[in-house]
């Protein structure tokens, strides 16, 4: 199993059952998430990504996330998945995980 792939696995697990501890703990303090096509941060920081979360999104019993295809390459984690639960229609996306020190530091967040 690739080192990228672990961090990327269990935070999706986590997402799933709404554990914030164990999802956090997937991420470096540093992580820094982008919602592209931007160029600047949509978040930096584990605080943030905590509160984050905790608000807006695990308050959230139909929230899920259901994998159609991971890919590999080197330290980088392609996800495509379909979002319930954030809208009355699923949404689709794609999530890049860049994983270094067996932490998740950078996402990108694409969604269609």
């Amino acid at each position: 199993m690739s080192d990228a792939l672990l961090p990327v696995e269990q935070q999706f697990y986590a997402y799933n059952q709404h554990d914030l501890e164990k999802f956090v703990a997937c991420f470096s303090e540093t992580f820094t998430a982008y919602r592209m096509p931007a160029t600047e941060p949509s978040m930096k920081g584990k605080q943030q990504l905590s509160e984050f979360y905790a608000q807006n999104r695990f308050n959230n019993p139909a929230l899920r996330a259901e994998l159609i295809s991971r890919t590999v390459l080197g330290n980088k984690v392609f996800d495509r998945e379909i979002i319930h639960g954030l809208s009355e229609q699923p949404i689709e996306s794609v999530a890049v995980f860049e994983v270094n020190n067996g932490l998740i530091d950078t996402a990108w967040f694409y969604f269609a």
